[in-house]
């Protein structure tokens, strides 16, 4: 279970991981989960130290399988139960992904204690998923934050086993603790698999980009292992589900092995996709820092409320400014002139219209500080949609206006450029 990263691009942010369901391996999501900031994750549950927890409709397909499955497998353990297994099953559905929420919570506990924001968890098709909006600051917090998850899967694998201990093995309780221990082992051995997008693989990210002091040369090593990770997993389980079940099968055919080659090639596209969408980021990351408010923003000249279109633009044309700004008579500004109200207004008529009717009042959304860059500008421009912003300085000064069009391009381009060398990071 990797924890979920934001596409930058779309939102502050995929990200990062999943648990499969019991009786079967789990899976492994990842990044950059649904985008926006909308409730299309599903059926809101309630919350968790503040953090949205989504059922996201594929989850009842998938609790509908493990019913049915764990059910036909009680019917030989409990064969008294009847109908009634089916019951039992869906209460151990519904147990089981309570210990992947309980995975989940781990991560989103580590992150709030980094101070990394945390959109949701979503509990999904194979497993659950915790949407943090941004990357770890070191190495050792990246460890930190990917282990959490999967000790604590240990941890109830443990308390589950225990429980089994003072329970008879032949009872519906001793069964449901031991589907409980057996499906929270998986979890937590397959998430500690090295390859992205699983929580192993996010700790050897961290371990790689420790040694190396580059977090893009973990990315790169983690990713490619989660690729091969993924073609082994398509290969190998149909394999050892064979191998393991050879006396029970006369030939490597029917439902079964269908369904185990359909179950295969489900996780290994999971885990490729992961890896790869972690490629991807950890790339597009790399050239954020080139998206740069004060080196895109456009001169701008102040201009009062009462100030004609065609004057107001003379002006700007012989300070050689690209942009107006309404001020008051103290210099403070009010609102900013729309390009597209601009463009909308014929040049016979611009000496009667005045900027004013023109313009956008500025609230505080719409003031970006001039020393932001990379990730923290999109994230700024993001949470407040608009045409144009109004640069400032810390003191308050008007540096200029951006324009959303302007940062569109410079992003376009700097992904069109070659990468550059890694830049280091600071390592703990």
């Amino acid at each position: 279970m990797a924890d979920s990263e934001s596409d930058p691009t779309t939102d502050p942010g995929d990200g990062r991981k999943p648990a499969g369901p019991a009786g079967a391996a789990p899976g492994a999501g990842e990044e950059r989960a649904p985008r926006g900031r909308g409730t299309g994750g599903g059926i809101l549950m309630g919350r968790v130290f503040g953090v949205p927890v989504y059922v996201a409709p594929s989850w009842f397909l998938v609790a509908a399988l493990i019913t049915w499955f764990f059910g036909n497998q009680l019917d030989r353990v409990l064969p008294h139960l009847g109908g009634g297994r089916y019951l039992v099953s869906l209460f151990f559905a519904v147990a089981f992904y309570a210990s992947v929420l309980v995975h989940e919570m781990a991560h989103t506990v580590a992150a709030v204690r980094f101070d990394l924001p945390v959109r949701r968890i979503q509990l999904q098709f194979f497993g659950g998923v915790s949407e943090i909006e941004k990357e770890s600051q070191t190495p050792g917090r990246e460890f930190v934050l990917a282990g959490v998850g999967p000790l604590l899967s240990l941890v109830l694998s443990g308390v589950f086993y225990a429980g089994m201990l003072v329970t008879d093995s032949g009872t519906i309780p001793g069964v449901l603790l031991a589907g409980l221990m057996i499906s929270n082992l998986i979890v937590a051995a397959f998430n500690l698999l090295p390859g992205l997008p699983l929580d192993g693989g996010r700790m050897l990210r961290a371990v790689i980009w420790k040694l190396s002091g580059s977090p893009m040369t973990g990315t790169v090593a983690a990713a490619w292992t989660g690729r091969a990770l993924a073609i082994a997993v398509l290969v190998g389980f149909p394999l050892a589900t064979y191998v393991g079940t050879a006396g029970e099968r006369e030939s490597f055919s029917g439902v079964e092995s269908l369904t185990d080659a359909l179950l295969a090639a489900i996780l290994a596209a999971i885990i490729w996709t992961g890896a790869g969408n972690s490629l991807r980021m950890a790339r597009l990351r790399e050239r954020l820092p080139v998206l740069n408010a004060r080196t895109l923003t456009r001169r701008a000249v102040p201009v009062a409320p009462d100030t004609s279109l065609s004057e107001a633009l003379r002006r700007a044309n012989e300070a050689g400014a690209r942009a107006l700004v309404v001020v008051d008579p103290d210099g403070d500004p009010l609102s900013l002139v729309r390009e597209a109200g601009i463009a909308g207004v014929p040049e016979h008529r611009r000496p009667w219209v005045a900027v004013s009717t023109l313009a956008q009042d500025l609230s505080e959304g719409l003031r970006v500080p001039a020393d932001l860059n990379g990730e923290e500008l999109l994230d700024h421009l993001r949470a407040t949609p608009a045409s144009e912003y109004l640069v400032v300085e810390r003191t308050g000064e008007i540096y200029g206006v951006l324009s959303t069009g302007d940062v569109e391009r410079a992003f376009i381009d700097a992904m069109a450029r070659p990468a550059a060398a890694p830049a280091s990071r600071p390592v703990d």
